[in-house]
């Protein structure tokens, strides 16, 4: 029986991590548009437009590419998720709230200042002693 060598893709999972992504709990390869599911019994799917997901995969490489995806996932794809979610606790709100803040800011300071003004006024009109 004939197998598909996924060798390769257990090699890029290494080398070349972010040609992957995790989207709706499947694996996809971007630049081939293949998506690989992989079960909680360490068994794969491979889904293909091409004639690559019609071999079956050697138990021993299918093992191995398991080992490659569960790495892949723990040393690239979640710290990354986690990076990326830190990100937008930061980010710049959105602009209607920054106009919003800057307006609020200068009617602030104008208070501030129209106080300030009549303040002076009235240490200006107290007679020294």
């Amino acid at each position: 029986m004939s197998y598909l060598n996924v060798s390769p893709m257990i090699s890029a999972l290494r080398t070349s991590p972010e040609q992957f992504a995790v989207n709706r709990g499947t694996l996809q390869h971007i630049p081939s548009h293949h998506s690989f599911l992989f079960d909680s019994q360490g068994r794969m799917t491979i889904a293909a437009s091409c004639g690559c997901s019609t071999l079956a995969v050697e138990r021993e490489q299918e093992i191995e590419l398991v080992k490659a995806f569960r790495q892949w996932n723990e040393e690239y794809w979640r710290p990354r998720q986690i990076n990326e979610e830190f990100t937008s606790h930061f980010a710049p709100p959105p602009l209607a709230i920054r106009v919003l803040l800057r307006l609020t800011d200068r009617f602030r300071l104008a208070l501030l200042r129209m106080g300030q003004k009549k303040h002076h006024h009235e240490e200006a009109m107290i007679p020294a002693e």
